[in-house]
């Protein structure tokens, strides 16, 4: 029987586009887009605001907000009474090099992750690649420390029933930085847990190509980044040159396309690292991005 992972039941009326299938697309503002200097809380309310229909939240300022004396049940409620569903709880970094007692404090901040991912009615958690180490590592000692150090990741945070995101970054001193090397790790996995994260800035920079997103079920995708990039040797790019979508020379029109084709059905979301959006007036920019991502997603 086909496994199901995403609950796709929503409100079609306040949804932003046609999707696969008629279903119609989700859109989500990831919390890194707005910046550090902005709450939780207001994340929440400007993505409500703007039209979005879920969220992404940072660890970051989750902590942030509990260290201040917040509660993770007043967040959800708040993301209820606004309409809007928790997609993921970004990030678990350098989450896939470590060994030993440096690989069981990953797990531990994962279960962290995992455990204020239920309370919050999320669904999944991200974990991200850990940068190669002086000297570098061959291809297959990667996958192999990788593949454990996830493997260990999924059975930490297993009572807790959240999905693991795997988002492979394209920068050239990552160890997993294509979407081939990301699903050859998931492959030997073989978990029904683990799930990939495309970032259109990331598979642009990495060099990963169309052709990799074939033979994927649109099912093992968790979520989907839409962004931009200025132009440049794409190996050069870093957070700071994303663009919100349709600013920059990322072809995301055939992106989306064969990502579509997969048969995914989840959310796409927002999310930028950009100190000049950072200082802009956070409701207006939440707005443009959501027009932008429209125009690709009607």
């Amino acid at each position: 029987m086909k496994r199901v992972y995403f609950d796709v039941g929503f409100d079609i009326a306040a949804a932003g586009g046609q999707g696969v299938g008629g279903a119609m697309t989700r859109f989500g503002l990831n919390g890194a887009t707005t910046g550090d200097a902005v709450s939780l809380e207001a994340d929440l309310r400007l993505a409500a605001g703007a039209g979005y229909q879920g969220v992404e939240l940072r660890d970051t300022k989750i902590e942030r907000y509990l260290a201040a004396g917040g509660a993770l049940e007043a967040v959800r409620g708040l993301a209820r009474d606004l309409g809007l569903e928790v997609y993921s709880i970004n990030a678990l970094e350098d989450a896939t090099l470590r060994t030993g007692a440096a690989l069981a404090q990953v797990v531990a901040r994962g279960r962290l992750l995992a455990r204020w991912a239920r309370a919050l009615d999320c669904s999944a958690i991200v974990a991200v690649p850990s940068i190669l180490p002086p000297g570098g590592l061959t291809a297959a000692e990667v996958r192999a420390r990788t593949v454990a150090a996830l493997r260990a990741l999924l059975v930490g945070t297993a009572e807790f029933g959240v999905r693991v995101g795997f988002e492979f970054l394209g920068f050239p001193t990552c160890s997993v930085n294509t979407l081939r090397a990301a699903r050859d790790v998931l492959e030997e996995l073989g978990e029904a847990r683990a799930g990939l994260v495309i970032d259109a800035f990331h598979f642009y920079a990495g060099g990963s190509r169309l052709e990799d997103l074939d033979g994927l079920d649109g099912e093992r995708l968790v979520i989907v980044h839409l962004d931009d990039a200025e132009p440049g040797p794409p190996s050069s790019l870093g957070d700071a040159q994303r663009l919100l979508p349709g600013l920059g020379v990322i072809p995301l029109a055939p992106l989306i396309e064969r990502i579509r084709q997969t048969g995914y059905r989840g959310p796409y979301s927002l999310e930028l690292f950009r100190p000049e959006y950072w200082a802009r007036d956070p409701a207006a920019l939440a707005r443009e991005g959501l027009e932008c991502m429209r125009r690709y997603l009607a």
